[in-house]
């Protein structure tokens, strides 16, 4: 039911389904470097409109905080300031707008040439195997909770009936949350309290300790949401007011060559994923995104979403591969729903109390979930080589196929580059490169 007018009872649930999958990511980029955590899911619903208005409401896609961009962030922040990082990341935005338009110039076919689906299959792959560590390090705060998660959604994906097949995501998040709940209320029964802060409701880590018992801090804490306010408007500020929390504060940007030269180049491997993302989400709807509207356009659209973001004090944005997967379990890619998300996020994030709430959602829930959905944007790459009959008794194409998974995923570094954005760009040279010659076969040791 790809996109077919839906009612709004249908609408909102998928929507929300969206929405929760991209939050935990979106507000940890900015906890990471510093940045305001509201602003960040401002510049994200912001920037995700910008994006579906660019390209013409056709591409079901989420954008969301990149985490390319984390270090690079942490060190301008500490060396310059976080002004100088906005004004930074502005410029990172830019590169898209050019590439945009070289691409344009030069034509999509000029692109396909260079990057095949030798190279497409496994660099998509590596945007759900490089993620692979994140899932594990959220499931592990509570193995059991990840687990029974897990177990919920990929039940309801397979046996549900009627609608709530449609939302695997939100029922297994509603009973992760739930079964949690239930664990902290038997800790409460044996009399073990919990004491945690907000903190600890959030990523559920630490332990306080008290004389002869050890008292788990909660995975599910209130205290914050009790504290927040309803609602609070936007505040610009500059560099020496801002406190990177306490509601939306749009930074006013400060520009700095050497922050500049350290953050826009990184736009050169998110460009990269950026590809990555839209060939995924091409192959999960099975239609070319990358005709129409064209890849100039949604590298347009990420690219002027992303100095919007840096331009208010947010993270860049980036495709987000969460939302890729939720497409491929659901099978439902009306942009609107993802629309409706974007709306949705940005009605919260003017709501520090809502925030919270969201916020309270244990970790380990949602690495039961990013289990599944990171495990089927890997699935997707190699559907992609599955389908274009790409010929791994070929050495050429064996040797494109394994270098690009290993460097996509080992954290090698070179000459700057690391992950996904160092796999694609070797594969692309590999591709240009080895000659192509069909006599070349791998050696089969049977024969």
């Amino acid at each position: 039911m790809s996109n077919k007018p839906l009612p709004l009872s249908r609408l909102l649930p998928l929507s929300l389904q969206h929405m929760f999958a991209m939050f935990g990511a979106t507000i940890l980029v900015p906890l990471l470097t510093g940045l305001n955590p509201a602003t960040a899911l401002f510049t994200s619903a912001t920037g995700t409109l910008l994006f579906h208005l660019i390209t013409g409401g056709q591409v079901p896609a989420y954008l969301g905080s990149s985490f390319a961009f984390i270090a690079p962030i942490q060190l301008v922040a500490a060396e310059y300031g976080f002004a100088a990082a906005a004004g930074a990341c502005i410029f990172a935005g830019l590169l898209y707008v050019l590439t945009s338009g070289i691409i344009k110039l030069v034509g999509l076919p000029a692109v396909q040439r260079i990057i095949p689906p030798v190279v497409v299959g496994p660099v998509i792959m590596t945007i759900g195997l490089g993620l692979a560590g994140t899932a594990k390090t959220m499931a592990e705060v509570n193995i059991t909770i990840a687990m029974v998660t897990l177990l919920a959604v990929i039940i309801i994906s397979i046996f549900a009936k009627g609608f709530l097949k449609l939302i695997p995501i939100l029922s297994g998040i509603a009973l992760g949350y739930g079964f949690t709940l239930l664990l902290q209320w038997q800790r409460w029964q044996m009399g073990i309290v919990n004491l945690g802060t907000a903190l600890g409701g959030k990523f559920g880590a630490r332990v306080a300790a008290l004389p002869g018992k050890i008292m788990p801090a909660p995975l599910i804490d209130f205290s914050a949401v009790k504290e927040a306010p309803w609602f609070a408007l936007p505040r610009f500020v500059s560099e020496g007011a801002y406190k990177g929390s306490g509601g939306i504060e749009f930074l006013l940007p400060r520009f700095e060559l050497a922050a500049i030269l350290i953050i826009a180049p990184i736009a050169i491997v998110t460009m990269v994923e950026h590809l990555g993302d839209m060939l995924a989400i091409s192959r999960t709807v099975e239609k070319d995104f990358l005709s129409k509207p064209g890849l100039h356009r949604t590298l347009l659209g990420d690219g002027l979403a992303t100095s919007w973001a840096a331009f208010l004090g947010g993270p860049p944005n980036t495709t987000y591969g969460e939302n890729i997967g939720v497409l491929a379990l659901t099978r439902v890619f009306n942009p609107l729903v993802l629309q409706l998300a974007a709306g949705l996020v940005l009605l919260f994030s003017l709501s520090p109390k809502v925030g919270e709430l969201l916020a309270t959602i244990p970790q380990p829930v949602m690495g039961g979930i990013v289990i599944l959905l990171f495990g089927m944007i890997a699935a997707v790459g190699i559907r992609t080589l599955v389908e274009n009959q790409v010929d791994l008794n070929n050495v050429r194409n064996l040797i494109i196929v394994s270098i690009i998974i290993i460097f996509g995923i080992s954290g090698l570094k070179v000459l700057g580059l690391v992950g996904m954005g160092l796999g694609a760009i070797t594969g692309i040279l590999l591709n240009l490169i080895l000659p192509d010659r069909e006599k070349d076969k791998a050696v089969n040791p049977e024969n």
